[in-house]
């Protein structure tokens, strides 16, 4: 164990330099893994027992290593709450992943004992993926840390995320790992130098053939020509100050005033940013409520205007009409939602409600499972799994019939998900955030940068709304052509280019690791039966 950690450490400091933000670096991400996997061969190779236990722990310190380093700034989103209670909760997401990532290191480990290595190897990358879905999928969901996202700030690389999403990211980091592992381990082998020489080969043809038709497609790609004048506001209100010291109508007249600064005749969306209205508003009354009067009236100014903000709202029913209602004083319950509305001249006001909800501090996880919890939490005044959800993605339709996704948040690193909308009609990606939770670290640069993924894979223009920053507005190919700096109050505007083709990846999603996890269970499946039959023998 002593001589295979620092290379599992190693590994995990290599990624760590790959991933988003930091630029110049994203090549190491074809070399990263390089040295756990020697580690792991090491151990299946040595003569000490328990091969399995060790792999497993020191993969985990490796990866552990990795996601602790990308991902430190969840810390601030819950320091406000003390250490006592912020530090456990933020080992969630730096120790959940690890242990899905070493579980599928362990996994392999298993499957070299029933087969050789290289078809080992081509099953670990359908476990990994099988991990990386199951993250995405699951209550505990958090797919932050997705290898294909790793290419966010080398966008140029990966035009043909259209074809595969992320996942296609992930399958050409494993390859290419992979190939530099048997060339390197080959050294030690005493490999044949023909054997050496078509894995160099096979090495190069992979790196440089996905590579050249992305370079390609970017420099060829051309938007056609629809324009559509966006605004993008940026408050920058102090998210804790948000639902305490500012009024919310003083909230309000700072963005109606940014978004007349630079508002035109022709704008036809305003975007304003998540809970940019903190006024908690009943739906069914809504177009009686202060709040929404006054954002409503800027409006008017503007014919075909439409205004995208976010706001908090609830809904009350006489029963308990969804599995995330709560009880209210008067015998009826209700429902409170993150909402992105979309606001129009006409009166017309269109809902949705954030569905991919922020595990523990928006929802219950395993909330079926959990119910008998449901009393527990209500006691404590509805602190955990408050919100509810709407179950699939929507699109909000101005008056001149643009279809826009409307993204909260979290949502904007779901490619499927956003491709959901885009398949039902939308021509461009909102996206209204509240990064400021994170403060100035790098999580608010990975956010904006994971937006190019989103427009890549379906050929959207992004324009973002953060309430501190980053906002922005991203074109087709994945470009930054707008941002605005951190903590300032500003607004951009952009034509952007509306479109209405479906990519291949929009019409069919999420293909790659639905397929790799059918093989993945099927592998486990195949451990399983080997390990019996083994048993069997010995017996």
């Amino acid at each position: 164990m002593k001589k295979n950690l620092p290379l599992a450490i190693l590994s995990g400091l290599l990624l760590w330099i790959a991933w988003p933000p930091t630029p110049y670096t994203t090549f190491l991400l074809f070399i990263g893994f390089v040295p756990m996997l020697l580690a792991i061969e090491n151990i299946i190779q040595s003569t000490s027992e328990k091969k399995g236990r060790q792999i497993f722990n020191v993969t985990f310190i490796g990866f552990f290593v990795w996601n602790t380093a990308s991902v430190y700034w969840v810390y601030n989103a819950l320091k406000q709450v003390g250490n006592l209670v912020a530090i456990p909760i933020t080992l969630i997401p730096y120790s959940l992943g690890p242990l899905l990532m070493a579980t599928a290191c362990w996994l392999y480990y298993r499957l070299r004992m029933v087969t050789n290595r290289a078809w080992a190897l081509a099953g670990f990358v359908c476990l990994w993926i099988g991990y990386e879905y199951l993250h995405q999928s699951w209550d505990l969901n958090f797919p932050w840390m997705t290898l294909g996202n790793g290419f966010a700030v080398s966008h140029q690389w990966i035009q043909w995320y259209e074809y595969t999403g992320v996942y296609g990211g992930t399958i050409w980091v494993w390859i290419l790992n992979i190939l530099a592992f048997l060339i390197y381990a080959g050294l030690r082998e005493a490999q044949l130098k023909a054997v050496r020489l078509k894995l160099i080969a096979a090495f190069a043809l992979l790196l440089l053939l996905p590579l050249g038709f992305s370079l390609y497609t970017y420099y060829n790609y051309t938007e056609q020509k629809n324009p559509s004048n966006i605004v993008a506001v940026q408050p920058n209100i102090d998210p804790y100050e948000k639902a305490g010291s500012i009024p919310v109508s003083q909230q309000i007249d700072v963005m109606t005033h940014l978004s007349d600064s630079i508002g035109q005749p022709n704008t036809e969306f305003f975007l304003w940013p998540e809970t940019a209205i903190p006024d908690y508003m009943d739906e069914d009354r809504i177009q009686s409520n202060s709040s929404f009067i006054q954002a409503k009236r800027f409006l008017t100014k503007y014919k075909n205007g439409n205004l995208l903000t976010g706001a908090e709202t609830y809904k009350i029913y006489n029963t308990r009409a969804t599995a995330t209602a709560s009880p209210d004083m008067h015998g009826q319950f209700f429902d409170n939602f993150s909402t992105a509305l979309n606001i129009e001249n006409s009166g017309h006001v269109q809902f949705y409600h954030k569905s991919r909800l922020v595990p523990g501090a928006e929802s219950l996880p395993f909330g079926n499972a959990l119910a008998f919890l449901k009393p527990v939490f209500e006691h404590l005044g509805g602190a955990t799994g408050a919100y509810g959800n709407q179950p699939d993605a929507g699109v909000f339709y101005s008056q001149s019939g643009i279809g826009a996704d409307p993204v909260i948040c979290f949502e904007s690193i779901w490619g499927e998900y956003v491709a959901r909308s885009v398949r039902k009609g939308a021509q461009f990606i909102a996206v209204i955030t509240n990064d400021g939770w994170w403060e100035n670290t790098s999580g608010k640069d990975q956010h904006l940068d994971y937006a190019k993924l989103r427009a890549i894979e379906t050929r959207r223009w992004v324009a973002r709304s953060a309430n501190t920053g980053i906002s922005a507005f991203i074109n087709q190919r994945g470009d930054v052509v707008q941002q605005t700096k951190w903590w300032t109050k500003t607004a951009i505007k952009q034509d952007i280019n509306l479109n209405s083709e479906l990519t291949f990846y929009v019409q069919h999603g999420d293909y790659l690791p639905r397929a790799a996890s059918v093989i993945a269970i099927l592998l486990i499946g195949f451990i399983a039966v080997k390990k019996g039959f083994k048993k069997r023998a010995v017996a």
